[in-house]
């Protein structure tokens, strides 16, 4: 279905279409994603954390301006997100002795096994694009990377 048809509206131009099209389908995809995230009692941004931890193991512990740079949302309160994945178990956290507002972080086993128990969740975000060939996704890719340089150049 067009955007048209979904939103019943019009757009001033191609371009204005382009940033609702992208952002009514981004919203239309992560809420499909953020459902079954829920089902295993996290948000987008505590998922996003443990992904960055399990994905830095080898580094480990990290501290959390560390963690920060790498979130999806770079509004996130990284600090808060710790502390109640710390209540959950899901990750250690330490003080730095030298300067006790640094903390380091790791992924704890309860964690690696939560993101392992919700590996269907991302074999889902597989299905979501599933009716893009592999090239049109890599097309998709290479535009979006295009537009994201051409918004961090303003």
């Amino acid at each position: 279905m067009s955007l048209e048809d979904e939103l019943k509206g019009r757009f001033r131009n191609d371009y204005h279409k382009g940033m609702i099209n992208l952002t009514y389908t981004t919203k239309l995809l992560g809420y499909e994603f953020f459902q079954s995230l829920k089902k295993h009692g996290l948000t987008e941004q505590q998922y996003n954390v443990l992904r960055i931890l399990r994905g830095f193991r080898s580094e480990a512990p990290i501290c959390i301006g560390f963690v920060k740079e790498r979130m999806l949302d770079k509004d996130s309160d990284v600090s808060r997100i710790v502390d109640r994945l710390y209540e959950k178990g899901l990750l250690t956290r330490k003080e730095n002795s030298e300067d006790r507002r640094q903390k380091a972080v790791e992924i704890t086993a309860s964690g690696l096994a939560l993101l392992d128990s919700m590996f269907e969740c991302e074999k889902m975000v597989d299905k979501l694009l599933a009716n893009l060939s592999e090239t049109e996704i890599r097309e998709l890719n290479r535009l979006l990377d295009k537009i994201r340089a051409g918004a961090e150049q303003k």
